[in-house]
């Protein structure tokens, strides 16, 4: 088989258990709670460390929600059956790079992994990431480039695959749709507020040598599950995240 077609078979069936990988991450992650120290020895040191590790986490969040907000239907969907892209995005956040999402979910993954402050988790993750997701995007390249042929080519060309470009900007081509954002991101928010309390209850506790709940991250947490809730019911049992003409 040539690497070529070899590269986008991988790329295929990554894509589809794409969803699974932090699954893994996680537990590798949490065989190191054992060994956490606070930064420096100090509590308040790990907070402003821990607050950095969640704005980075956030910046992901925003970049996945700005680009599902302007998105057309049809494109930057979580689908994981097959590539579906009923037309090529090209401005907004796709104005500056070809691989937006995965972008934000590089930034997501990222601040989970500082979070434990173990240089070596975070070069593997970030090692780790390119290598899954350097098939994906080939994939999704070779999908995009039969489909959209001459088109897409041209974008390719002048935007970078997946570190951004700010002076390519050029502002979204749709107006930016809330209802669609709570639709399709209400999982991933709930997913990074659950797991950053759960490493904070795991940390305080195995430097504590108690359980240890943070009143701050239960707050989150509960507010979190709340919205994730009613979200979700909204979704499947009614019409009121939906929007026509939009994915």
């Amino acid at each position: 088989m040539p690497l070529n077609e070899d590269f986008v078979r991988q790329g295929t069936w990554l894509f589809r258990w794409r969803s699974y990988v932090p699954i893994a991450f996680l537990l590798l992650l949490f065989t190191q709670v054992p060994s956490y120290r606070y930064l420096g020895g100090s509590r308040l040191l790990e907070m402003r460390w821990e607050v950095l590790c969640v704005l980075v986490s956030l910046a992901g969040l925003a970049v996945r929600i700005h680009t599902v907000g302007h998105a057309a239907c049809r494109t930057s969907g979580r689908n994981t059956r097959s590539q579906v892209a009923d037309q090529l995005n090209t401005s907004g956040m796709y104005s500056v790079v070809r691989h937006p999402l995965y972008l934000g979910n590089f930034l997501m993954w990222l601040g989970v992994a500082m979070f434990l402050h173990t240089w070596w988790m975070v070069l593997l993750v970030s090692a780790g990431y390119a290598l899954y997701y350097e098939r994906i995007m080939y994939a999704e390249e070779n999908f995009l480039c039969g489909k959209f042929t001459g088109g897409y080519v041209e974008w390719a060309s002048r935007t970078p695959a997946f570190i951004p470009a700010p002076r390519l900007w050029r502002p979204a081509e749709l107006p930016f749709c809330l209802r669609t954002v709570l639709r399709r991101e209400y999982s991933g928010f709930f997913g990074l507020i659950l797991t950053f309390a759960v490493l904070q209850v795991a940390s305080d506790s195995a430097v504590q040598r108690r359980l240890v709940l943070d009143p701050v991250w239960m707050t989150l947490l509960g507010a979190a599950l709340s919205l994730f809730l009613v979200l979700r019911f909204l979704k499947r049992h009614t019409a009121v995240l939906k929007v026509t003409g939009r994915s």
